[in-house]
């Protein structure tokens, strides 16, 4: 967490930076990025190794944060485009002032074709941008709802757990009372046959 607010205080001074700087500073950003995602790539392995019960919650954490540095990657990148377009369009004007018409002069055709192009591009940046973030959105609900799912199913083992723990007790309470039963009736058998003796040995 402390990296990835790191990098977005690096992203707010990309708009104030100059142009001699602001390369820098992008560098800067895209270098504490990469260490973010190679030690996402550690803790991925680390939260496979988690109990069973923390494995789960370990897994979103790291999915999160996957997501922010992701959308930050692509807001850098977003960023170079726009600064890439606006110093071709400044370089374009630039030359465009430099240049001394004459009144046959075949090549004054400004290049308007070369800037729509550039605007669709940025256009389809700005579309692609607000994919990944719909895309990294979709993602995370359904991980949360993966998240609610299991936590039931953990409920309902624990619920079945308990069932089969008390059917164990009745289970164990019946084969007691059956094997008492069991010397009930063979010391009542004995007995008759005691007593069936002794009558039989007294009458006769």
């Amino acid at each position: 967490d402390r990296q990835v607010h790191e990098v977005q205080s690096y992203m707010g001074r990309l708009e104030t930076s100059d142009k001699e700087s602001v390369h820098l500073v992008e560098n800067e950003i895209q270098a504490r990025i990469d260490n973010i995602f190679s030690n996402l790539e550690r803790l991925e392995i680390l939260s496979s190794k988690e109990p069973p019960n923390k494995r789960q919650n370990a897994k979103l954490r790291v999915d999160q944060l996957k997501y922010d540095v992701q959308h930050l990657q692509t807001a850098l990148r977003n960023f170079q485009h726009r600064r890439y377009i606006r110093e071709q369009q400044e370089r374009q004007r630039e030359e465009l002032l430099a240049r001394t018409f004459t009144t046959n002069d075949s090549d004054t055709t400004i290049p308007i074709d070369e800037t729509l192009q550039f605007n669709e591009s940025l256009q389809n940046a700005h579309r692609g941008m607000d994919d990944l973030i719909g895309s990294g959105t979709n993602i995370l609900q359904g991980l949360r709802d993966q998240r609610v799912t299991l936590k039931g199913t953990h409920k309902k083992i624990l619920d079945v757990a308990n069932m089969l723990g008390l059917s164990n007790t009745v289970m164990r309470l019946i084969e007691k009372r059956a094997f008492q039963d069991k010397y009930f009736m063979i010391g009542g058998m004995i007995l008759t046959c005691v007593i069936m003796f002794l009558v039989v040995q007294y009458l006769t």
